[in-house]
């Protein structure tokens, strides 16, 4: 893969019909996706040497944060519908010419920023919160 811009990864939120419509939440000038998969430690008296042994399932995650600007209004009250509800809501990540992680998500930090003399900003938070899938670009 060659090197990518990072403003086409994107963060979408699903609109939680059928089917489900994905719409670009704000102005994302910043996106950081990260997976993670929790070890299991099962060494005993009888691992060999008593090397560390891993159980080969594990608990998988992913986190997604991002900051920017809003793009409208809409995405504004989508946002803060999803915070105040507290609802798992399906998103998507786009990763420019790599793939699509769809799944749901609970948006765990929205912060808003307004400095004196710049524009109000958002940074938000995502925590996966069920199974995700991986579409292949």
């Amino acid at each position: 893969m060659t090197a990518q811009r990072g403003r086409d990864l994107l963060i979408k939120i699903g609109d939680g019909a059928v089917p489900e419509i994905f719409t670009t939440v704000a102005g994302l000038r910043a996106t950081t996706l990260t997976f993670n998969a929790t070890t299991i430690d099962i060494t005993n008296a009888e691992s060999a040497e008593m090397w560390r042994e891993l159980l080969a399932a594990g608990v998988k995650s992913a986190t997604i944060s991002g900051s920017g600007v809003f793009k409208d209004a809409a995405s504004d009250l989508t946002l803060r519908s999803a915070f105040f509800a507290q609802t798992l809501t399906n998103y998507q990540i786009v990763i420019p010419h790599f793939g699509t992680i769809t799944g749901p998500f609970k948006l765990t930090q929205l912060q808003y920023e307004g400095p004196y003399d710049g524009e109000v900003k958002l940074s938000l938070s995502l925590a996966s919160a069920g199974a995700l899938a991986f579409l292949a670009m």
